[in-house]
């Protein structure tokens, strides 16, 4: 098991533990809150507590919902699933520590406007402890890493991966756009700058929008198939069960739990690495630890129910033993999966790939900038250079080959992991804190 895999995995299981399994008992206190109940008018923040959710959530959902679970099952069998489905539960507790701070510790600017997230917390959150210099340093590296990281998985690969199935779907090697992807990348650009030209505000307004209709478009397209197989689905929860415990089930789980999560910034696992706080810290809320509740519900949406649909779908289509000997993976078996049932399903699902991969970009344009300006400053100008070079990184994604770029910039993102849970393990008193004062204000009806 690679170590940084092994570090956010122990992250999740501490925070379970030590937060009384908030991730399970808190589960219907965070829809009550971002259904709006205990929303006030005049709460601090920049966007609701629902498009704070919204926001964070087209971050997450991305191309390895598709892609990365048929991976995991192909390596690893149907087993995998189950280990998928463990580890996005332990990710809710994650996200519920990390996103209270980033509301606990964020920053209102002279504009009115509102930072947060791991850099945020992690200088102020040490330094109330004494640790004035390291907190800095550590948020200084967070900011680093995810600056670069931003531009290749959040942005480069969801570029590529988008442009490839774009031409796939509109006749491959015959495609008007074959040889011209560079075009689709300009047009994806386009769309990105339209959105992140108003801030958080604009993006949280879109992603309002589009993040329901895109889960929804891909759940139903998934029930259909899992309905029209429905005669296999025991047979399928049955392998899931039993092969979760043979030890290619294991192997295979914990590999789909790491290229979905970790590697491509997708999966729910995204707990631990700290960058949903950034677009939670802009909630509307004076509670921090009721922004907490709502983000545990990001690894519900993508992870136990997303990831688990397109895991079905494929057992109860398509999978058999040998797959990933046979070179038959990632997307293309997904879409094997889907068109084996209906053939015309594969327009959806290019469809909801395609919004995927435009969602995640618009978020990580958002953290990005964040990290950059907590580095630069808030200098107007320097936030419109890093809007164009993120533009511009784009249309380049779309246009080459990736190859270490790509696998740089994931190195980074996996390695904020590390400051980002040292400061969550530093600060997990303050957070139990916060947590019992606030369950206590519930319960007397404040």
């Amino acid at each position: 098991m690679p170590l940084i895999v092994l570090w956010l995995v122990a992250g999740g299981v501490f925070f379970t533990v030590y937060l009384g399994f908030v991730n399970l008992r808190g589960f219907g206190h965070a829809l009550a809150v971002v259904s709006g109940r205990y929303a006030r008018d005049d709460d601090p923040g920049d966007i609701s507590q629902f498009q704070a959710l919204t926001a964070a959530v087209s971050g997450t959902v991305g191309i390895g919902n598709i892609a990365g679970v048929a991976v995991a099952i192909s390596l690893g069998g149907p087993g995998a699933t189950f280990w998928i489905i463990v580890a996005g539960i332990l990710g809710m507790s994650t996200k519920f520590a990390e996103c209270t701070l980033g509301v606990l510790y964020r920053t209102r600017h002279a504009d009115g406007t509102i930072s947060g997230g791991p850099m945020r917390y992690l200088t102020r959150g040490l330094a109330e402890l004494g640790w004035h210099r390291t907190g800095r340093a550590l948020g200084a590296f967070y900011a680093g890493a995810m600056v670069v990281g931003c531009l290749g998985i959040g942005n480069m690969f969801q570029s590529n991966q988008a442009t490839a199935i774009f031409i796939e779907v509109t006749g491959g090697t015959t495609s008007p756009f074959a040889g011209h992807a560079w075009l689709i990348g300009c047009a994806l650009a386009l769309a990105v700058a339209l959105v992140i030209v108003g801030g958080i505000r604009s993006i949280a307004r879109t992603t309002a929008r589009l993040v329901p209709f895109m889960a929804i478009l891909y759940v139903v397209s998934a029930l259909v198939i899992i309905g029209l197989n429905a005669e296999r689905l025991p047979a399928a929860l049955g392998a899931i069960w039993h092969g979760a415990f043979a030890p290619e089930g294991i192997a295979g789980g914990i590999l789909g739990v790491m290229i979905i999560g970790f590697r491509r910034a997708v999966f729910s696992n995204e707990a631990g690495i700290g960058s949903a706080a950034i677009a939670h810290a802009a909630a509307r809320t004076r509670e921090p630890v009721s922004e907490g509740f709502v983000a545990l519900l990001e690894p519900f949406i993508d992870t136990v129910v997303i990831c688990t649909l397109t895991a079905l779908v494929i057992i109860v289509t398509v999978y058999e033993p040998g797959l990933a000997g046979a070179g038959v993976n990632g997307i293309e078996l997904t879409t094997r999966a889907f068109a084996s049932t209906l053939s015309w399903s594969t327009i959806p699902l290019a469809v909801a790939a395609i919004l995927f991969a435009f969602s995640t970009m618009i978020t990580w344009s958002y953290y990005g900038q964040q990290a950059f300006q907590y580095l630069a400053g808030d200098h107007p100008a320097a936030v419109f250079a890093f809007k164009a070079a993120f533009l511009g990184f784009v249309v380049l994604g779309a246009a080459v080959q990736l190859g270490a770029l790509v696998d740089l910039s994931d190195a980074l993102v996996f390695v904020v992991a590390i400051p980002n849970l040292i400061g969550l393990y530093l600060l997990a008193p303050r957070i139990r804190r916060e947590l019992a004062a606030y369950e206590a204000r519930i319960g007397r009806g404040r």
